[in-house]
Order: structure tokens, then C-alpha cells, then sequence
């Protein structure tokens, strides 16, 4: 069995040294695997206050071709807890025709590859999910585990490792390329150091206002989402009122909601799931529950590819929730979730239910989480700088709907907007049309 108890990595518990400030990059090396990169590590404090001493190392992967005429292209990856080393020759390869004009740069961000957070129960119960539920002792042993480090693992404390490699790679600018929750990093540095900023990819947007622990757009989402699967497959059934009538019937939401969002990355197409449904609304759960079960177990994944431990605490630092923020005392918190789910009506949660709003891993892994410093967070209506930005969607995604994206829109000044058809999460790297990638390459170079 897991250990009921979790770790956290040397490099994020700090070395004893200065606190404040950068060493900057150190130990170069050729990379392992794709040729052409030089794999480094960037110094950078623990606390970027000064106040608690510190320092992390944090994987860097940068191409060899300094002098790109275009400068650094700054690829992020999601989670939070993806790291971005591991990917740099995948990435290079959808990146190719750019690669000539910009110098690609993948970092590890605080908390994720070689350094991960390591909750063993709660990686073992979430795995790469942001929805599935876990339990009350795994979020508690997690947080506990960490310790009061995990205050240090916000957004905002990326973006401050984010602007000590700009500066340790020597440049003005970077342009900058975020799939998912890196769409959210990008905003969020951009917001941070607008004169820093060349260009902006956001591909599958989580807007700048942050990511709703409900889920309540992505639930809206799903019978546009299922909709459109089905004319696409030429199904004869209705998959949203089979939704509804599985959900009302069997009180699954969470299940569900987890299942579908997470067969969008396998087959954006749904027709499994839409037959799968109809079937549980006819009173066969055999197909389903086969559905959910594979699902959960596709999502297995190591800290070292998807750390929970760095999900939990970010989410938790950066998150609004029924409570408040992460500051706020843990009496009461289960009590404000409960009166936030009275409150919802049908209009809200679409064919789901106020169960499955109040039931995601994404809500659970916090009402739990220890009270923990808020960090500060940009105002809401705050506009992106008006640096080109392109926003990058598919329809068929339930993780980032294409209704973030427009949302997004309305605080991007200058955006041009591509949503791919059939295609659903990080359409750079999973889509199958070439439209979003050729979209990406003609925007970066200024096509």
C-alpha cells in the first residue's frame, strides 16, 4: 500500500543560502535526448521577499541557437505540476518551422519534474486529474508534509522565476507559448512585467480571472460540446438528456464529469461516451462504468509528470472559493460550500447537478487544505498588454471550454482568435489538423 504520509523533495524544502536574488543559470550540459538544446539550472530564492532563506534549482532546456533573430519563444506547460524539460524534444518538433526565428526555452517550474512535490496518496487518488475527489486525510497528510514551504508555490512565485530567466538568459523580450494552465502563467506574467512581453500564445485558455473550482462553465459547456460530437458521428440519440437522466438517476456527476472531460485528450470525437450514456440511460451502466474506470486509470501518472502536491498547493494559494481564499479559517468552510451549493440553480450547473459542483477534486483538494498566507492576485479587469496575443481553442474541450477563451478575449487588446474544429485540449500538440499549429506558426512569425 501508499505511505499515508507525504514528502517533499530536498529542492523544494531549500538549501541553506542567501535569501533573495539569483544565481542564475549554472552547470550547462548538453541535453539528454533531442540535439541541439543545452540543459542548465536557474538558481532562484525560495521566498522572493527575502523574509525566509532558500534557494530551489530549476531545470532549464534553451535550443543552442542564441542569437535566433526572433529571440526567446518561452514555452509553459499545465498542471499546475507538468513540468517543461522533459518536453522540449516533442515541443521542438511541433515547433519547427519557427525554430529558425526563436530560441525555445522550456523550464521545470518550482515544484514539478526532478523536484516535484511528492504527496504519494494524493498522487495515487488524482493522478494527472484535476476533478477526481480525494480524500480529507491525503489532502491533510500532503499539506502537512510540505509544510509552511507550501505558501511559496503560487502563481505569482512562478512568475518571479519566470523573470529571473529572463534575465539570466540576457534578453529583453520573450515571447511567450502557455498550453493550459501555462495560458494562466503567461497572463499572469504578462500582467507582471508588460514591457517584457513580445508576443503571446494562449493555447486552451484558462482566463487571466482564474480557473472556477466549480466547474460551472465547463458543465454548461458540455451539451454544446456533446451537440456537436454527435452531428460529427451521426449518432441517433439525444447525449445531453441521457446525460441528465444518468446524472439524476444514479447521482454519478463527479464520475461523469471526470470521464467525459478526460476522453476529450483520447477521442474528441465522444462517440464512445455518447453511447456509453445512452446505454446508462436505458439502464446499462456496464459501458459506462467500464468508461470511468479506464479513464481514472489512464490518468495514473507520477509526480514527476503531473505533481498533486503542486496542484494542491498553487490551486489553493491562487483560487477564490465559497470559503474565500486560502487565508481564510478552516471552521466554517464546509458549511460556506454548502449554502454555495444551495444556491445554484439548474442554469448553472447545466445536466449536471449542485453535487457534482460541489464535488470535484479541484474544490475538494482545498476545503481541506490548511490555512495558508493569500497571495496577492491581479485585479479582475486588469487588461493583458497590447502585445499581439493569438488565443488558440478547440470546441470539443471540456478541460479549458472555448468560453474561457472568449472571456479572455474581452481583457486581450489585441487578439486574434482560432478555434479548430473537431480538436479539443492543447491543440499544439494533441489536435489532429495541422490549423491550429500553422495558426501558431504564421502568428509568431508575424504572417
Amino acid at each position: 500500500m501508499v505511505s499515508g504520509t507525504c514528502t517533499s523533495s530536498a529542492q523544494d524544502r531549500g538549501t541553506a543560502g542567501p535569501a533573495g536574488g539569483s544565481g542564475g543559470l549554472s552547470g550547462a550540459a548538453a541535453c539528454p535526448g533531442p540535439e541541439g538544446f543545452t540543459c542548465a539550472t536557474l538558481t532562484v530564492p525560495l521566498d522572493h521577499s527575502g523574509a525566509v532563506r532558500g534557494r530551489l534549482g530549476l531545470k532549464v532546456a534553451m535550443g543552442d541557437n542564441a542569437d535566433a533573430p526572433r529571440g526567446v519563444l518561452l514555452f509553459l506547460t499545465g498542471g499546475p505540476g507538468q513540468p517543461g524539460v522533459p518536453y522540449v524534444g516533442r515541443i521542438s518538433q511541433a515547433m519547427a518551422p519557427v525554430l529558425k526565428d526563436y530560441r525555445l526555452v522550456m523550464i521545470d517550474q518550482r515544484g514539478t519534474g526532478g523536484g516535484a512535490l511528492q504527496c504519494p496518496d494524493l498522487q495515487a487518488q488524482m493522478g494527472s486529474s484535476d476533478l477526481t475527489p480525494p480524500t480529507p486525510d491525503a489532502v491533510r497528510d500532503c499539506a502537512a508534509a510540505i509544510g509552511p514551504n507550501r505558501r511559496f508555490h503560487s502563481t505569482g512565485d512562478t512568475v518571479a522565476d519566470l523573470e529571473l530567466l529572463r534575465r539570466a538568459l540576457g534578453v529583453k523580450k520573450m515571447t511567450l507559448d502557455g498550453v493550459s494552465y501555462g495560458t494562466y502563467t503567461a497572463e499572469r506574467y504578462a500582467l507582471a512585467h508588460p514591457g517584457r512581453v513580445a508576443r503571446l500564445v494562449l493555447d486552451s485558455v484558462v482566463p487571466q480571472t482564474g480557473y472556477d473550482p466549480m466547474a460551472l462553465v465547463p458543465m454548461q459547456a458540455a451539451p454544446r460540446v456533446l451537440k456537436e460530437a454527435c452531428e460529427s458521428v451521426g449518432c441517433t440519440t439525444d447525449p445531453v438528456a441521457d446525460l441528465a437522466k444518468v446524472v439524476a438517476t444514479y447521482g454519478n456527476g463527479v464520475d461523469v464529469l471526470d470521464a467525459i472531460t478526460t476522453w476529450g485528450f483520447v477521442d474528441p470525437n465522444y462517440a464512445a461516451v455518447i453511447d456509453a450514456l445512452h446505454q446508462a440511460a436505458e439502464g446499462d451502466l456496464g459501458r459506462l462504468n467500464g468508461l470511468i474506470q479506464g479513464t481514472r486509470q489512464g490518468n495514473a501518472a507520477a509526480p514527476e509528470e503531473v505533481s498533486q502536491g503542486l496542484h494542491a498547493a498553487t490551486l489553493c494559494l491562487d483560487g477564490r472559493y465559497p470559503w474565500g481564499r486560502s487565508d481564510a479559517p478552516l471552521t466554517g468552510r464546509r458549511d460556506a460550500l454548502k449554502k454555495a451549493g444551495a444556491e445554484l440553480t439548474p442554469a448553472d450547473y447545466g445536466p449536471f447537478d449542485a453535487a457534482t459542483a460541489t464535488g470535484l477534486g479541484s474544490m475538494l483538494s482545498c476545503v481541506d487544505w490548511p490555512r495558508t498566507p493569500a497571495p496577492p492576485l491581479p485585479p479582475d479587469h486588469r487588461r493583458l498588454p497590447g502585445v499581439p496575443v493569438l488565443l488558440l481553442g478547440g470546441d470539443g474541450d471540456l478541460s479549458t471550454p472555448v468560453e474561457w477563451l472568449y472571456d479572455q478575449r474581452k481583457l486581450t487588446p489585441r487578439a486574434k482568435v482560432v478555434v479548430v474544429r473537431g480538436a479539443a485540449h492543447s491543440v499544439q500538440s494533441r489536435a489532429a489538423s495541422d490549423e491550429g499549429r500553422q495558426a501558431v506558426h504564421d502568428f509568431l512569425l508575424g504572417r
